[in-house]
């Protein structure tokens, strides 16, 4: 078998050039890199991270240790028995790990707020970290969504709710800082990039806008859910902005919270296996998209919205990407309306909630 040179990303994006032995449906790479890229290493009880063991007796399909050569690991074998999403493209000398949605949804059920590590649009670091000691609201929104109109909105809230131990932090779901850039020139608060959708996966967000309110002490006291900054949009989404501006400043100025923490639990997103894995072919889309492999980031961004069909972070921010109008194209209004028959789903815990007068 010839021996290729492949670009292996784990869960953190972490990027390393490994030797790989295509095999029929299996690539194999070598157990020396496996241990240089992912932290495992080979040993007589099995295939080892820290405490965690691999049975390779078990599995013996897993390692491939004939002839005078070093072992090699079948990679895909190795994902599914460690329960980690794969995705893996011979052709384009890629593969990608992701994080499994029994990880991922156990993370979230703790309800502390992962400390994101990001850009603003200036490329200087952010961390979650940074606003320990105020509660904080998270606002995704991106150039592609009718939502960026409603930045001055959320300023005007911030400005007023500051003084009380609050901020607002937008987060643009998006590639290019200078398509962000018009639409926040007077916002005050914090503007992240997630160019690499870190804070998109790890606090689940399916759709723009979707707000998450966060505690002094970093964790989640209001799950996922729609909210818009102002009414300019009304007739269209059908969503009034007062009802959640009002319960925001109930929280900051008095403590008051709809939800308990479990409430706060049962109303999280269903994480799902297509899901996490919808995520690693979007990875791997954007890393063929940012080398210019348009036609190979294609079958990948196509593949993640037939995992995840009415994730908007997926379907809706790819248009763009491909040159395809995300506003007024028939992609999108394809895509939107789906998403209506199909009930609007994962748009925000309220969207669910049965109406006053039932």
């Amino acid at each position: 078998m010839d021996t290729i040179t492949i670009t292996l990303t784990d869960a953190a994006d972490v990027a390393t050039e490994v030797a790989a032995r295509p095999d029929g449906d299996r690539v194999l790479v070598r157990a020396d890199d496996l241990t240089t890229a992912l932290g495992w290493t080979l040993k007589p009880q099995g295939l080892c991270k820290g405490e965690v063991c691999v049975p390779v007796r078990a599995y013996p399909e897993l390692i491939d240790d004939t002839g005078d050569g070093p072992s090699w690991v079948d990679l895909v074998l190795f994902a599914r028995l460690t329960d980690q999403p794969v995705v893996v493209d011979v052709d384009e000398a890629i593969a990608t790990l992701g994080t499994s949605a029994t990880t991922r949804a156990a993370q979230r059920a703790s309800l502390a707020a992962p400390d994101f590590d990001v850009t603003d649009l200036d490329g200087n670091p952010v961390r979650l970290a940074d606003f320990a000691g105020q509660k904080k609201l998270l606002v995704a929104f991106s150039s592609w969504c009718g939502c960026r109109y409603d930045l001055p909105a959320w300023q005007a809230l911030h400005a007023e709710l500051a003084p009380k131990g609050f901020t607002a932090i937008a987060v643009a779901i998006d590639e290019d800082p200078e398509e962000v850039r018009e639409w926040v020139r007077d916002v005050e608060f914090p503007v992240v990039i997630d160019r690499d959708r870190t804070i998109t996966e790890q606090f689940d967000i399916r759709n723009v806008p979707t707000v998450v309110w966060i505690d002094e002490d970093d964790h989640i006291v209001r799950p996922n859910d729609v909210a818009f900054g102002s009414d300019e949009f009304k007739d269209f989404h059908g969503v009034d902005s007062d009802p959640h501006h009002d319960a925001l400043r109930r929280w900051v100025n008095d403590g008051e919270l709809d939800l308990a923490p479990d409430e706060v639990r049962d109303n999280l997103f269903e994480t799902t296996a297509d899901g996490q894995l919808a995520r690693v072919h979007w990875r791997v889309a954007m890393a063929l998209h940012r080398r210019g492999r348009t036609e190979a980031a294609a079958r990948h961004f196509e593949r993640a919205g037939e995992l995840a069909p009415h994730d908007f972070t997926i379907r809706r921010a790819a248009l763009p990407l491909q040159g395809i109008d995300p506003f007024l194209s028939e992609e999108f209004i394809e895509l939107y309306t789906g998403f209506q028959e199909a009930g609007q789903p994962d748009y925000g815990f309220s969207q669910n909630q049965p109406a006053a007068s039932d």
